[in-house]
């Protein structure tokens, strides 16, 4: 398989994993150029494996996020986290599915980096012997952390819309 093959192959699916990891779909466009880029200068005989694709991405997007919220905290001069981007004011529909795709953000931010990972591999189709290979575990308990991460999730976002009341 070429890198424009391993590229129409995978790109869209790791567009999604990026960007939903990091909330920042033009900082996750850089990210997959970054990863695809990297295999290109490794000149690998065989392409990598999708779970390896998925790894790499994921460990240059963890890295990249350091650098960056490390700048902005200097540039502000504090030691705080920085928000993401202001909500654009939109229709009542528009506003009400951005106020749900903000609610998952936010209960996925919480979840630890392991069980998001889990959560957004399992999302994109991997099997959980390629899920348990990218974050390090084994592919007995890769259900249970899953299971565990949704537990979380849903009550999180119980959380969010208990807020309402």
């Amino acid at each position: 398989m070429t890198l424009d093959e391993l590229f129409e192959r995978h790109h869209k699916s790791l567009f999604r994993f990026v960007s939903r990891m990091t909330s920042d779909p033009d900082f996750a466009k850089d990210i997959v150029q970054e990863t695809f880029l990297t295999i290109a200068r490794e000149g690998r005989s065989e392409p990598p494996s999708r779970a390896w694709l998925f790894q790499l991405a994921r460990n240059l997007a963890r890295s990249g996020m350091r650098k960056r919220d490390r700048r902005l905290r200097l540039l502000r001069g504090g030691s705080h986290r920085v928000p993401g981007p202001a909500p654009t004011t939109l229709p009542d529909v528009e506003a009400e599915r951005a106020e749900a795709r903000a609610a998952v953000r936010g209960a996925l931010e919480r979840l630890s980096e392991k069980e998001r990972t889990i959560v957004l591999m399992r999302e994109e189709g991997f099997t959980h012997r390629e899920i348990a290979d990218a974050v390090g575990t084994t592919t007995g308990s890769v259900g249970t952390m899953f299971a565990r991460a949704l537990g979380k999730l849903e009550e999180r976002l119980g959380e969010t819309s208990g807020d309402e009341s």
